[in-house]
């Protein structure tokens, strides 16, 4: 019996009421209105659409052009980093009219504190023309870039390169859009 007692004290003090709906009951505050906004002075000229397009387009531009703020030089966006990209860009399989970095051939682009540069990268087949002499040229371009102190570039079968790493810039020249 007592522990039916001391359980049911328990269980009174293990709860809180809510406030009945009358208690301190708060104003709601009045809902805005469109009635309620002030009016301007004079209303503004209609943009036509190719003015609309214009703006967006300049908007667009600026947005695009902006450079991530805070980024030390070798992170991802940094001023280094992007250099590096930059010049894979300009490195062209000759076998196919795009990029090496559009291609997919680029898997990863690391840049060190002290300026060092790893490339690891793949190629299309392991006997591809260029095995020997493509990674030696990523190399010299990347070690002529400002900023850079020294690079490696590291060839990798694994994962195999295959068509779907391609960005939709090199699928689109190479028509497979």
């Amino acid at each position: 019996m007592e522990n039916q007692e001391d359980m049911s004290q328990k269980d009174d003090k293990d709860f809180i009421a809510a406030p009945s709906p009358t208690e301190n009951v708060v104003a709601k505050p009045p809902r805005a209105r469109v009635s309620d906004a002030p009016l301007p002075e004079e209303e503004p000229e209609e943009e036509s659409a190719g003015e609309k397009l214009e703006r967006k387009r300049d908007y667009l531009e600026g947005f695009l052009q902006k450079k991530p703020e805070g980024v030390a030089p070798g992170e991802p966006g940094g001023e280094v980093h992007q250099s590096v990209i930059d010049a894979l860009k300009e490195i062209y399989d000759p076998e196919i009219p795009v990029n090496i970095y559009d291609l997919g051939l680029i898997y990863n682009v690391e840049v060190a504190e002290d300026a060092d540069v790893k490339v690891t990268m793949t190629l299309t087949t392991p006997n591809c023309p260029v095995a020997e002499t493509m990674p030696n040229e990523i190399e010299m371009r990347v070690m002529s870039l400002p900023g850079v102190r020294d690079a490696e570039v590291v060839v990798t079968w694994d994962p195999p390169w295959d068509p779907a790493k391609m960005s939709d810039e090199a699928r689109l020249e190479l028509g497979m859009l």
